[in-house]
């Protein structure tokens, strides 16, 4: 919610303000589902080494903000991909301009603080358990987040994707952030295996189902809007 409205400040179009209480109030859904009905920690006992230091405190604090962005750069890929597909505000370029700089700016901070992020993970890790990297999933879900913001930004600076692609990416970025972020805990096995909760798979697999879908209209809608228009007799 403050990085829409931080956004909503920056570009003054009613849009991210529009997407607070929506994923604030999902959010709030979330937390109300697995921790406040109960009033108990779902998370099994934490392992001695999670304790919290200085490396692991500003490592979690900092990647979560580059998490949060990411999502939040799908959520507005999301309003222009589905915008433009079916139509809304089609004469006003100026707002699918803004919302374009919007989701840009917002990738440009999803990769920082995931970058920033992943490197004190590893310096904790290294203070921790004497390695820097080690192949770990939810290691190799943080690369893979860093990859794709990567990837994104240099096919956009290349010329390769435009305002729609570079959409169509944001969407597909919050779907490696749901997997990167909370996929991979609820595998059994790796070191970040600690965070299964009953009920999250059944909740990522619909967000999975929407992301997909959402791509699916943008597809269609890029394909359409390259078929020549026939020349009037």
């Amino acid at each position: 919610v403050l990085l829409c409205l931080i956004t909503e400040w920056l570009n003054k179009r009613r849009i991210a303000l529009a997407l607070a209480p929506v994923l604030g109030a999902l959010g709030l859904f979330v937390a109300q589902g697995y921790e406040e009905l109960n009033r108990q920690d779902t998370l099994r006992p934490l392992q001695a080494v999670l304790d919290t230091n200085f490396w692991l405190a500003t490592h979690v604090v900092i990647i979560n903000l580059g998490y949060t962005a990411g999502l939040l750069a799908g959520a507005l890929g999301c309003v222009y991909v589905l915008g433009r597909a079916f139509g809304l505000k089609s004469g006003d370029g100026e707002f699918y301009r803004s919302l374009y700089r919007m989701i840009y700016g917002t990738i440009c901070f999803c990769l920082l603080f995931s970058l920033v992020g992943t490197i004190l993970g590893g310096i904790w890790a290294n203070d921790s358990w004497g390695r820097f990297w080690g192949w770990d999933p939810k290691e190799n879900g943080a690369l893979m987040i860093v990859l794709w913001g990567l990837m994104t930004l240099h096919a956009r600076m290349g010329g390769y994707i435009k305002a729609h692609g570079v959409a169509m990416m944001s969407v597909a970025l919050a779907v490696v952030v749901g997997f990167s972020w909370w996929q991979v805990n609820q595998l059994d096995f790796g070191l970040h295996s600690y965070g299964r909760t009953e009920g999250i798979q059944d909740g990522l697999n619909i967000f999975y189902a929407f992301q997909a879908s959402v791509l699916a209209v943008g597809t269609v809608f890029w394909f359409m809007s390259r078929r020549p228009t026939p020349s009037s007799s």
